[in-house]
């Protein structure tokens, strides 16, 4: 028992790392129960060089297991002496769009217990508090007070990143701004994606999202907001705690004036009662003049904004809520 708990002290035992790369050196503070890809966004946060441009050396380590993600560093014998190198890019100041990243296809549902295992494991929840202490969320926009919130992910939500297009616009969602229009009378809105801050900021520039005079986006938020946790029967995954806001804006949202739109339900692992999968936007050129889902989302979202506890609704089922919705008021 004695040694177990020893390994467990070792486990979660900070440490201050020393990363240098373009002739500085830098500082990282991180846990042995963080993984490599969580090494990576805390160093992306002090040279601006996204995880997946960093390449990391470091003494006597076989170089495989700086390059897997889900490497716990509890499993590498790291020690604060020692100075990393990282090898990396910062992103151009115009950037272009990352079709350079691996797409996430194998999206997947786990069963509910181990789901609530996830959500609930106390070395997520760690992870998240260290998330809410490290990541603060700037507004835009004030919150406003009785106004639900709206989270929502870009890709494939929003606008078709894969596809190549002359102008951003022929890639975005149709009905985007006539659904965000909508939508802002009952919900504050975040957009919260998997990428940089600034590729966040660029592509709902280009979209017109932040300059629509008839809605304001209330904050942004990108993949260093995310955390790492790890399942049984699908390993380590990123996911994007919705605590995190809950947590910097008490008085105005919790679990239950809540709902985020994503096409992956992995992202909603720490708070599945609280996620709506949505279908993907893809192929835009050929799907452009058939797609209805924010049209329909936004029926949606409207019949949802009177309820006093959002979690208590089954999202998998929203086309049929909506529906049965209609049918109530036509025959009111």
């Amino acid at each position: 028992m004695a040694g177990e708990s020893s390994m467990a002290a070792a486990t979660v035992e900070e440490m201050t790392l020393t990363v240098k790369w373009s002739a500085k050196e830098y500082t990282v503070r991180v846990c042995g129960d963080d993984t490599i890809g969580e090494l990576k966004r805390r160093i992306c946060e002090v040279t601006n060089v996204l995880p997946k441009r960093q390449k990391l050396l470091y003494p006597k380590i076989v170089g495989s297991k700086l390059s897997d993600d889900s490497t716990l560093l509890s499993q590498l014998p790291l020690k604060s002496s020692l100075k990393m190198t990282m090898i990396g890019t910062v992103e151009d100041d115009i950037i272009v769009d990352q079709v350079d990243s691996p797409e996430i296809i194998d999206d997947f549902e786990l069963g509910q217990d181990e789901a609530v295992d996830i959500k609930d494991n106390e070395v997520n929840q760690k992870k998240l508090r260290k998330r809410i202490d490290q990541y603060k969320i700037k507004l835009r926009n004030p919150c406003r007070k009785g106004k639900k919130l709206l989270v929502l992910d870009i890709d494939y939500t929003l606008f078709d990143h894969r596809s190549p297009a002359e102008n951003p616009l022929e890639l975005m969602r149709p009905y985007l701004h006539e659904f965000l229009s909508a939508a802002y009378a009952e919900f504050d809105i975040m957009i919260w994606s998997a990428t940089s801050l600034k590729w966040v900021e660029l592509k709902m520039g280009q979209l017109g999202v932040l300059s629509n005079p008839n809605y304001k986006i209330t904050a942004l938020l990108d993949h260093l907001a995310m955390i790492t946790v790890q399942s049984d029967s699908h390993g380590m995954f990123d996911c994007k705690p919705l605590g995190l806001i809950w947590a910097q804006f008490p008085e105005f949202y919790d679990s239950k004036n809540t709902i985020m739109f994503d096409d992956l339900r992995r992202n909603f692992v720490m708070n599945p009662q609280n996620g709506l999968t949505i279908k993907p936007f893809k192929k835009a050129h050929s799907n452009r003049s058939s797609d209805r889902e924010l049209m329909k989302l936004t029926q949606y979202l409207l019949a949802i904004a009177e309820l006093d506890d959002l979690s208590m609704l089954d999202h998998g089922n929203w086309e049929l809520y909506s529906e049965n919705n209609t049918k109530r008021r036509r025959h009111a």
